[in-house]
């Protein structure tokens, strides 16, 4: 079973155990269909949309940063930012897609997390890259957040909010907000980061 998340609803992840509310699992995957390109179909980079997930994060102690593959931020899972991305999935072939962690039995140290997705290469049409976000933590069902909203002018889209409680609770909330890059979405949520161009 999984509960479909509807844009703006909240569902809150509870803590369940002594430890805390243990890994949260944010996976994304999406289609791997090629991109067409000019009268004799070449296609573009070797055929696949190159879609990234990562996170901007805040921290109870102030620290603010990003979790992505871009710029190598893979972050760690038991050391600050207590996030972590698994790998870089360039063609969106991988079956288990990319994956997020969050360790929730250190939420006591975690204010915010914003997932979000961008398109690093090939094109810029959502609809085509039919993306899914699934949210998985022990102990309930799983989070779906599908990507039904669609701008193909824009490269980045917000995802899904996760907020601090009550330290033994992670509301979180569907966004798909679509921003041209990380300097808007940051701006539109207040974090602050000072942003410079990164390569991977």
């Amino acid at each position: 079973m999984a509960i479909s998340l509807q844009k703006g609803q909240k569902v809150n992840l509870k803590k369940t155990q002594s430890a805390g509310l243990g890994e949260i699992l944010v996976n994304l995957n999406w289609n791997a269909r090629p991109v067409k390109k000019g009268l004799f179909s070449a296609f573009k980079s070797g055929g696949g949309i190159d879609l990234d997930l990562g996170c901007l994060y805040e921290l109870k102690d102030g620290s603010k940063g990003a979790v992505q593959a871009l710029g190598n931020a893979f972050g760690s899972l038991n050391y600050p930012p207590y996030i972590a991305l698994d790998g870089d999935d360039r063609t969106g072939a991988a079956a288990a897609g990319e994956n997020l962690r969050i360790n929730g039995n250190q939420i006591a140290k975690i204010k915010r997390v914003l997932v979000y997705t961008f398109i690093y290469e090939g094109v810029a049409n959502w609809q085509q890259a039919d993306a899914v976000v699934t949210i998985k933590y022990p102990g309930a069902e799983d989070l779906v957040v599908q990507m039904d909203h669609y701008n193909s002018k824009e490269l980045m889209c917000g995802l899904a909010l996760f907020e601090n409680i009550n330290d033994e609770t992670f509301s979180v909330e569907k966004i798909v907000q679509f921003y041209p890059g990380h300097p808007a979405l940051d701006k539109a949520f207040g974090w602050g980061i000072n942003w410079k161009p990164g390569r991977k």
